[in-house]
């Protein structure tokens, strides 16, 4: 993937609308490179598991950062997943996080090639 091929769930337009600085943006999004490394594998382990509800956890801080960072359809499956996270069977949690997975690590790919194209030098 090229720096210049378009991102497919990263929003770059949308985080300069909430945020409204470029500096802000991507200071922000190394917080959420940061957070996407560290949890989704925490994320898989705990649903592995089957401790759904500590996953809330961190399917909870995910909705929060998705309406910022991330176009509409990647926004509606993490609040899909985090809203079955609190009410929905184990199997239930884990099939729908399986879909979900490879569109977060994708993000986090996007969020690593723009954080290298824009880096300060």
């Amino acid at each position: 993937m090229s720096p210049t091929s378009q991102p497919k769930y990263l929003s770059i337009e949308r985080a300069m609308e909430f945020i409204g600085d470029a500096n802000g943006v991507l200071s922000l999004l190394k917080t959420l490179q940061q957070t996407l490394s560290d949890d989704l594998p925490k994320l898989q382990e705990l649903l592995d598991k089957g401790e759904v509800y500590a996953a809330n956890r961190i399917l909870h801080q995910l909705k929060g950062f998705t309406p910022v960072f991330c176009v509409d359809s990647l926004v509606e499956l993490v609040v899909k997943v985090e809203g079955m996270s609190r009410h929905a069977e184990t199997s239930e949690v884990r099939s729908a996080y399986d879909q979900l997975a490879p569109q977060l690590e994708t993000l986090r790919q996007e969020v690593i090639d723009h954080l290298n194209s824009h880096s300060a030098n």
